[in-house]
């Protein structure tokens, strides 16, 4: 049979980067479990359970060869995943059989390494959107002088920088990379504690005794490099968990695609464009075209994003008392797929932010035939402190404008707004110096400068942070 007759994700074939997509696969998720069951096994015999070290020896010199065929026929049979791996295990290392998964609920594999699965994801997610800032960092330093039209309400406004725009752009990543932190400080394991989450099978098997219990819950979790547990759960680690990091996952891709969607305008206009390779196609029918196809794509894939956390939302709230287990089909989707989606997202950002191509002159040609609208208050007040009357001054000056507006929409015409100016024998005091106020570097105001600040305060202090992650670049696969 051919591969390509059966349905793959593109997420996986054209989109997701290999080492996320390792991140979710099978053979890192039942490796961690091994790795649980060696935890709980080590730490039952440390605390007098009789557990012989020739087993722990034994569970660790097969931790990382799994017979998959073997596993899925048994789960096949009795249909349940974790017992299916129990008993493939057990066959591999058989003096072991007996012990493993000793007093543990399918939770204990299950959630503890989900959840070690997601910090890992985000420390993926992480370096890229680090890195991501860093490209726009250096994009907003290095043309943070360069006048370029504001806009709002997607018309003409006052003047800003190309660099200043490009701190918007930072200023989300910053918010998204504040609450990305913010996860990890509330970061734990869901921890040892049995069928239902009263740990009473533990509690058995030590005769009753807490103190031992509790260790081992505390000796399991530092095995696997945790200091943190939930402090009670019911079978699984709170759903409302893959909530709160689906959400963080929804705003990076809210702002990346903000950031698409204002490249994509930018690019339409000419002044800014995404890479756009030598042998690259733009259209099949019109071999001149350059589409934004990376930042169409990356809107395409956050649009799909920004659904993702309302199906979690469902999830957290339709677990039944201790659980359910509507919530596994899902979240075998869902949570693999936000973190795929995100990942390419940021793979492309990273493409694109590397390479903006930024067409100066045609930003200098919008600004100047816009400019002489802007400069009409100014113009006013160079009058007026040489004598001149402010109301007659700014009724000819509207008359002029509605006058070059009607002849730049209706004709066509270049805006001659300015050269009308300074025939008229109203703005004589300053027919000399038009050229000298309507320099658009006095338009700016702080852009400059505000870049600066913000990049020096907010921004230079996280990639120093994170310095060691630093250098990465975006893979566009097709």
């Amino acid at each position: 049979m051919s591969d390509r007759i059966l349905y793959e994700s593109p997420l996986s074939t054209r989109y997701a980067s290999k080492e996320m997509l390792e991140n979710f696969g099978d053979e890192k998720r039942f490796r961690l479990w091994r790795k649980l069951w060696i935890a709980l096994a080590e730490s039952e015999r440390e605390l007098g359970l009789p557990i012989t070290q020739a087993q722990i020896d034994e569970l660790k010199a097969h931790a990382d060869d799994i017979d998959y065929e073997k596993a899925d026929a048994y789960e096949r049979s009795v249909r349940h995943d974790v017992m299916a791996h129990v008993k493939a295990y057990g066959d591999a290392a058989p003096s072991a059989k007996g012990i493993i998964h000793l007093g543990a609920t399918s939770c204990f594999v299950d959630c503890n390494a989900e959840l070690i699965v997601l910090r890992d994801g985000l420390d993926i997610l992480l370096k890229k959107l680090v890195n991501v800032m860093d490209k726009l960092t250096s994009f907003a330093l290095r043309y943070k002088d360069l006048p370029t039209l504001g806009f709002t309400h997607l018309q003409p406004a006052q003047l800003t920088t190309v660099g200043k725009r490009a701190t918007l752009w930072l200023q989300d990543l910053l918010l998204d990379y504040e609450n990305l932190i913010s996860l990890y400080t509330h970061f734990r394991l869901r921890g040892v504690k049995g069928t239902t989450g009263t740990q009473a099978s533990f509690l058995d098997l030590f005769d009753g005794d807490e103190w031992k219990v509790k260790e081992l819950e505390k000796r399991v979790c530092a095995k696997l490099g945790f200091e943190r547990v939930y402090g009670v759960t019911g079978q699984t680690y709170p759903r409302k968990f893959d909530y709160n990091v689906l959400c963080v996952l929804s705003q990076i891709a809210q702002s990346a695609y903000k950031f698409s969607n204002d490249i994509r305008l930018l690019q339409s206009m000419k002044e800014i464009e995404e890479p756009f390779e030598k042998a690259q196609i733009g259209s099949s029918a019109m071999p001149y075209k350059r589409n934004p196809m990376r930042c169409e794509r990356m809107g395409g894939l956050c649009r799909y994003m920004l659904t993702l956390p309302m199906n979690s939302a469902f999830t957290s709230s339709t677990q039944w008392f201790e659980r359910t287990l509507d919530d596994s089909a899902n979240r075998r989707i869902v949570n693999a797929q936000a973190f795929l989606t995100v990942d390419a997202v940021l793979e492309i950002y990273m493409n694109v932010a590397d390479d903006l191509v930024v067409h100066e002159k045609v930003i200098e040609k919008h600004v100047a035939e816009e400019l002489p609208f802007m400069a009409t208050e100014n113009i006013i007040m160079e009058c007026v402190k040489a004598g001149g009357d402010r109301q007659q001054l700014h009724e000819r000056i509207r008359v002029l404008s509605q006058e070059a507006g009607a002849r730049i929409k209706d004709e066509g015409a270049d805006n001659d707004l300015l050269e009308e100016i300074a025939k008229d024998e109203l703005f004589e005091a300053v027919k000399d110096r038009i050229g000298e106020i309507v320099d658009a570097k006095k338009f700016i105001g702080r852009a400059p400068k505000q870049t600066e600040e913000f990049v020096g305060k907010e921004i230079a202090p996280i990639l120093e942070r994170h310095k060691n992650l630093l250098g990465a670049k975006g893979n566009v696969k097709v």
